[in-house]
């Protein structure tokens, strides 16, 4: 099947659908100057640690400047806008849907989606580790200690090591539930329990990949193998 034919079929599904839930990842934001993390243009490429070691409680609260210094170089982009996929994924949870998002830069709630579970965290959710006080952005960017108490300041993201919230992975696995069309984007499909969702499902619930790549769950999946961006710029919602 031809990619304007697989988009008309993935269209018809969208049409149809009386909730529609997106599981999206670091490849629906690579469009908005965003690097992904495994791939050769990444943020993991061409470290000397593995970032399971960097981007961890241990490292956070033993190596702070390093940790701080990582996330700032690597991490942060205040300037990214949303783009084109976000755009639509936002419009079409907001008529509706729900989005999964492995995401943690903030742009889907940029977007304007009202219907967004950032399953890893929000970077722009800092605070300090001490007395929980909310931190902003600008602050954090020239400390991480909290001058107040002298705490250490992180952003709200899951780190290696940390459990997914219950109620989080809770509220994730009912949308998956009540939903009848999942529609996977931008993501390897490969960091759990993000890829085990898939398995709450309903057995007649359709599943749609679009994807770069082809991904594990793919078998049995109508999978459009393509640049996301201009598959949901032919998508009306």
């Amino acid at each position: 099947m031809n990619l304007d034919k697989q988009i008309a079929a993935l269209q018809a599904d969208l049409n149809a659908a009386i909730h529609v839930t997106y599981l999206t990842g670091a490849g629906v934001s690579t469009p908005s100057h965003i690097p992904d993390y495994r791939s050769k243009n990444g943020i993991y490429n061409g470290i000397s640690e593995s970032p399971e070691q960097i981007l961890s409680e241990e490292t956070l609260f033993h190596q702070p400047a390093k940790f701080h210094h990582f996330v700032m170089e690597n991490m942060y982009f205040p300037d990214a806008k949303p783009n084109i996929i976000h755009k639509k994924i936002a419009a079409s949870c907001n008529k509706n849907g729900t989005l999964i998002t492995q995401n943690v830069d903030g742009l889907d709630k940029k977007a304007g989606n009202k219907h967004v579970i950032e399953f890893h965290g929000d970077l722009y959710n800092i605070y300090c580790t001490k007395c929980h006080e909310k931190i902003s952005y600008n602050s954090y960017k020239n400390s991480y200690i909290h001058e107040k108490d002298q705490g250490i300041i992180r952003p709200g993201i899951i780190l290696y090591g940390e459990s997914i919230n219950e109620k989080i992975l809770t509220k994730s696995v009912e949308n998956i539930h009540n939903s009848d069309l999942v529609i996977i984007a931008g993501t390897s499909f490969v960091v759990y329990p993000f890829a085990q969702l898939l398995t709450y499902r309903q057995a007649k619930a359709k599943v749609w990949v679009v994807n770069n790549t082809n991904i594990s769950t793919s078998n049995g999946v109508p999978t459009i193998i393509d640049n996301a961006e201009k598959v949901f710029d032919k998508l009306y919602i």
